[in-house]
């Protein structure tokens, strides 16, 4: 399976999915198409942690008080089931691996695994 889930507002999101080569990849944008728990499910099977899935710099994640907060694992699945802006994007699934977020680092394994 090769999945990206992305937000098509989100600027950074746009330039990744430019330089990727998508050839039998399948987009899901995630606001006009919300994650399930099973998709949910699955990235936490593939990455080990709600935690890394969960986007702190998110604006609600501040302006909520989350951050003077101690949240669980429970909580961070909870709250990106909740609201789309809570998942640290991009987030793709290339076959058995998952890559999180848009460091460098991690674009270019990305970018790797789909060459």
């Amino acid at each position: 399976m090769k999945k990206i889930y992305y937000l098509k507002t989100c600027d950074t999101c746009k330039r990744i999915l430019k330089e990727l080569n998508l050839e039998g990849v399948t987009l899901q944008e995630i606001k006009t198409e919300s994650i399930t728990a099973s998709q949910l499910e699955e990235m936490y099977a593939l990455s080990g942690s709600y935690e890394d899935l969960f986007s702190k710099r998110a604006q609600l994640y501040k302006s909520r008080g989350l951050k003077d907060q101690q949240l669980t694992e429970e909580d961070f699945k909870n709250l990106i089931l909740e609201t789309y802006t809570f998942l640290k994007r991009p987030v793709a699934i290339i076959n058995d691996e998952i890559f999180i977020g848009n460091s460098k680092k991690n674009i270019e394994a990305l970018t790797e695994a789909l060459h």
